[in-house]
């Protein structure tokens, strides 16, 4: 984990002196040397703590979808993780924390999304003791819900691109960033529904009842949502 931080560190450093050399030039040949060290970049930076693996992790395990739609909602997760940032950067800078601890935090889009978090665990513990079906579009709804919780090394490159001048070069590594850390989500959207079908099949063959084991694990994703929303406010 230190080299992770190490490497996020040196890749603060890179795209700030590729930014300076950009808004120099203009030149997109300039920048293009960065773009595929943000996609790999950001699939390592989203194996940092945070950037909603637990939470994508934890639904898959109660939900019913298959691998395909598994990919779905880890997309608008990393979607709206790197969107929200860039929204934040463009129409709302002065909510983004600047000290040396926090910088690249949205405390406020933090908060909201937490207790969204807390609130769906609840709505799932109370599904599943009544035994109500999945709603249509949840998963992606748990994705957005997720995501608001900015990306911070995005917050930094959007603030770093705007304050010289260059937002475009921002929205660029943006687009290379959200591309790195879907494929990290991706990755762990198909564990996690490879192992959740391994687990159902398994016990059905030893006689369990399809619903009963649904309902479980709903109370169980609803559970960790909810230690996970709180836990967070908490802090």
């Amino acid at each position: 984990m230190d080299f992770l931080f190490e490497a996020q560190r040196w890749i603060y450093a890179s795209l700030t002196a590729t930014l300076s050399a950009f808004a120099t030039t203009h030149d997109w040949a300039a920048l293009a040397p960065v773009l595929p060290l943000g996609v790999v970049f950001g699939a390592v930076h989203a194996l940092t703590p945070g950037h909603g693996k637990t939470v994508l992790a934890s639904y898959l395990v109660g939900s019913r979808l298959a691998a395909l739609r598994s990919l779905a909602v880890a997309g608008v997760l990393a979607l709206t993780h790197v969107g929200s940032a860039v929204i934040l950067a463009l129409a709302a800078s002065s909510l983004v924390t600047r000290t040396l601890g926090g910088v690249g935090r949205a405390p406020l889009l933090e908060t909201l999304s937490r207790g969204l978090l807390a609130a769906i665990g609840v709505w799932l513990l109370w599904r599943a003791w009544r035994g109500r079906t999945h709603l249509h579009g949840e998963g992606l709804m748990v994705g957005v819900v997720a995501g608001l919780v900015p990306c911070p090394l995005t917050l930094f490159a959007m603030v770093a691109a705007l304050g010289r001048g260059v937002p475009e070069a921002g929205l660029t590594f943006a687009v290379a960033m959200m591309l790195g850390v879907g494929l990290t989500l991706a990755a762990v959207a198909l564990l996690t529904v490879v192992a959740r079908d391994w687990v159902v099949a398994t016990t059905v063959r030893h006689g369990a009842s399809i619903n009963g084991l649904s309902r479980i694990l709903d109370a169980l994703t609803g559970l960790l949502l909810l230690t996970i929303g709180l836990h967070e406010l908490l802090l």
